[in-house]
């Protein structure tokens, strides 16, 4: 039963807001409009003090799941099971009143996020289906089945998590199939442009698509797609699917997670379960592209689970360790520690990160969400509090829109106020 918990105060406020800002600072899919966790937004609180920021509103009855959000000219977007289906829910950004909700499968709980484009909603759900829904009416205009339409198969037995990339017009997706890794499919009609074939290119990892995200590179001056499979990260060419190069020491037999770091000519990538990290270097002769290994670090210095890396100019910040998320920043052309990666800080569990106005919140496992400096130079905590909610594992990443704080606790959504003013 959906429900929803707020004021008179806080629905007139609200409303208010959401004129004033319709449409500006939006989070239209996962870690933000440039798929790094960065929030370009301002005038955020100093620290989180007490019980936390004001809590506008709260809804309910939204499904089990770990889907983040995406916000976007004022409606909220998100993927929850319930009523025995997994459904693509839109929600009011105001007054949390929900607006429209389609089913996308029936998987037994939601990992992905939706990206939003104009007037149309893209979504993954837990067993392959690919849905372009209408923002206003919930419609589907096309959907795809990653096993029947393109022979797909996950790495291992918890369900797609991927959150599609729009990229133009294309969609970008990864169904993890051998001859199809990744595909392109006509962002308007869903027609097939093109599929990625993947050879073996190390022993390490298993066949088929890993728990992250595609992201855009220029390296080497070559427009590409970069995916953690689950054999390690790859590179695709843009214009038409031909398989660039290949890492496999990065990839581990169980989950491939966090969605790759990309700046100029280099990737950073990671996963869990004992691998580790690595700063690739990518360079081209003539036709043929050639991957240098800057540095590798061991798991016991830093290795990420999937509350996801943040690159903060010269430095990254995450959660370290498997499981865990001791605060960590790591010079990214050296991999030198430049602190932590061995206290555990305010809350236990990995941590899900993002990234506002020269600060991190870091969301732990446990529930509690703490600021923390994007500082290089030491570790400084700026408080933290517990929501007002919480259940099972609080692995939903956090998300920064028009001054708020959104965080998706399974069956629902607290709407915190951030800004100082």
């Amino acid at each position: 039963m959906f429900s929803i918990h707020l004021s008179l105060a806080v629905i007139t406020s609200s409303l208010l807001w959401c004129s004033m800002v319709h449409g500006q600072q939006d989070w239209p899919q996962w870690r933000g409009p440039n798929r790094d966790g960065k929030s370009t937004e301002t005038d955020i609180v100093d620290e989180f003090t007490g019980a936390g920021p004001p809590l506008l509103w709260e809804v309910d009855g939204l499904g089990s799941g770990y889907s983040s959000i995406a916000v976007a000219n004022g409606i909220i977007y998100t993927l929850g099971r319930r009523e025995n289906m997994e459904q693509l829910i839109a929600i009011n950004i105001a007054t949390g009143q929900e607006i429209w909700s389609v089913d996308v499968g029936n998987g037994s709980h939601s990992n992905g996020t939706p990206t939003v484009d104009g007037n149309r909603v893209y979504a993954i759900g837990l067993q392959g289906n690919l849905v372009c829904a209408d923002t206003s009416s919930g419609e589907i205009i096309w959907q795809k089945n990653f096993s029947r339409d393109f022979g797909g198969e996950m790495m291992s037995g918890w369900g797609y998590s991927e959150s599609p990339l729009i990229d133009g017009q294309q969609l970008i997706c990864s169904p993890g199939a051998r001859n199809a890794m990744l595909v392109s499919l006509d962002k308007k009609t869903g027609v097939e442009r093109w599929r990625a074939a993947v050879p073996d290119y190390g022993d390490r990892g298993t066949n088929g698509a890993g728990y992250s995200s595609v992201v855009i590179s220029e390296a080497a001056g070559v427009k590409q797609y970069v995916q953690l499979t689950g054999q390690g990260v790859i590179g695709i060419r843009a214009r038409d699917g031909h398989f660039l190069w290949g890492y496999n020491d990065v990839a581990n037999n169980t989950a491939n997670i966090p969605t790759s770091i990309v700046s100029g000519d280099y990737v950073f990538c990671s996963s869990g379960y004992g691998t580790g990290a690595a700063l690739l270097h990518l360079t081209r002769d003539r036709d043929e592209f050639l991957v240098k290994e800057v540095y590798f670090l061991k798991a016991k210095t830093f290795q990420n689970h999937h509350g996801g890396m943040i690159l903060v100019g010269d430095y990254i910040y995450a959660g370290a360790q498997h499981n865990e998320g001791f605060p960590i920043c790591i010079e990214l052309k050296t991999g030198k520690v430049a602190w932590g990666g061995n206290q555990r800080g305010p809350g236990s569990g990995s941590a899900a990160i993002t990234f506002v106005d020269g600060k991190l919140i870091f969301r732990y496992q446990n529930g509690i969400v703490a600021l923390i400096d994007a500082n290089e130079k030491e570790y400084r905590l700026r408080g933290s509090f517990m929501p007002r909610y919480q259940k099972d594992n609080s692995w939903a990443h956090p998300v920064v829109a028009g001054g708020r704080l959104y965080l998706r606790e399974q069956d629902r959504i607290l709407c915190y106020d951030i800004r100082k003013s």
